[in-house]
């Protein structure tokens, strides 16, 4: 009796593990499968949804007022980095009358290139416009200056300076300086 009862406990243990087998690979092969498949479904409907209340947010008046101020407010913050393309031919006049300001001597302006300005690398909307100014200042007038240069908007960027120290003491030395700004593109190009 006792080996008749261990064939039947072993029989029924080798279906038990042949049908969890079948059922593991069935899972595996049909129901995993479409788990993902419901995941993926589920984020896209999560997605969809965020740009569905979005656009229902967007249509209000509120919201809309809200963007277009937060709009203008950006495009003002930009005037202070960048300058139209029409603008930058004042901007040596602008440098120009810092200088006159500060009482610097032997001041010139030129600039590297024309009124557009050279590439940005990566950039579409923005180009870089290279201006040399020199000058003769005492120490003062050269510091005095160059912090006008920098609170001056749209901002100029110092790229490099030289100070050529002079041969009197009672005279100004020789100034150098390579400045950059951003300058806006031009629509047509």
């Amino acid at each position: 009796m006792k080996l008749i009862h261990k064939k039947y406990l072993i029989t029924t243990a080798l279906i038990w593990v042949c049908c969890f087998i079948l059922f593991f690979f069935a899972y595996m092969l049909v129901l995993a499968p479409q788990a993902k498949s419901k995941k993926q479904t589920s984020e896209q409907l999560a997605e969809k949804k965020q740009v569905y209340d979005s656009a229902l947010k967007a249509a209000h008046e509120e919201t809309r007022i809200r963007i277009n101020k937060e709009i203008e407010h950006l495009r003002n913050k930009l005037k202070d980095f960048v300058v139209d393309s029409e603008d930058s031919t004042n901007l040596t006049f602008d440098i120009s009358q810092i200088a006159n300001e500060k009482r610097v001597g032997s001041f010139s302006v030129k600039s590297k290139d024309d009124h557009r300005g050279s590439e940005i690398p990566n950039c579409k909307h923005v180009r870089q416009s290279h201006i040399d100014v020199s000058f003769t200042a005492d120490f003062s007038q050269f510091a005095t200056f160059l912090n006008a240069l920098e609170r001056h908007r749209p901002f100029i960027f110092v790229d490099k300076f030289t100070i050529a120290r002079s041969d009197r003491e009672d005279s100004d030395h020789k100034v150098g300086m390579n400045l950059s700004v951003f300058v806006r593109s031009p629509q047509g190009s």
